[in-house]
């Protein structure tokens, strides 16, 4: 389980990561639409983005999260720019506390790609997996095409593992090879 508490919001030099909460599902939303094309690009990933998106629908994402977070299945970062502008979100889930073990997701605004914020802020969340959560190994399973992704993993510090054939399949049929990335403690 998650420690009583998690020292939030994470502030780095550009940003602000706080844990989704309510009332942030309209920004969230907006970020979404806005990003709607580049989300669905990567469908195996971001299976989510196939779905119309709507306020509702995100406003229920916010509240998931912190009971995600209340159960210590998972924790959901917004990410924020210093111009309250959402940026995207950094998440850690298929958390296995025996080890522990977590997987790191993460997607940003189509607008705020190439200029480093992805990388700030996974590399915030790595670590704090690793000094406040005490992980031994997060992972980031990316789709082998998807070059932003892979880039953002291995700049923050994250070790290619391999290259799954076949592991993934689109909504068409397709098969379609899996990356694995890793850093371990």
């Amino acid at each position: 389980m998650f420690p009583d508490s998690v020292d939030t919001p994470i502030q780095t030099p550009r940003l602000s990561l706080r844990l989704a909460g309510p009332g942030d599902g309209q920004a969230v939303y907006a970020a979404v639409v806005e990003s709607l094309d580049s989300l669905r690009a990567w469908p195996t990933s971001l299976p989510w983005a196939l779905y119309e998106p709507s306020a509702s629908a995100s406003e229920d994402f916010c509240l998931a999260s912190m009971r995600d977070r209340e159960n210590g299945t998972g924790l959901a970062f917004l990410v924020w720019d210093h111009q309250q502008r959402l940026v995207g979100s950094v998440g850690l889930h298929t958390i296995r506390w025996d080890i522990p073990s977590m997987e790191m997701g993460f997607w940003m605004r189509t607008g705020m790609h190439r200029n480093g914020f992805a990388k700030e802020a996974v590399t915030a969340v790595l670590h704090l997996a690793f000094t406040q959560l005490k992980a031994r190994r997060v992972f980031a399973r990316t789709d082998e095409d998807n070059a932003g992704s892979r880039a953002t993993c291995a700049s923050a510090g994250m070790l290619l593992e391999g290259v799954m054939k076949n592991e993934r399949i689109t909504p068409s049929g397709q098969l379609k090879n899996g990356c694995l990335y890793a850093s371990t403690r």
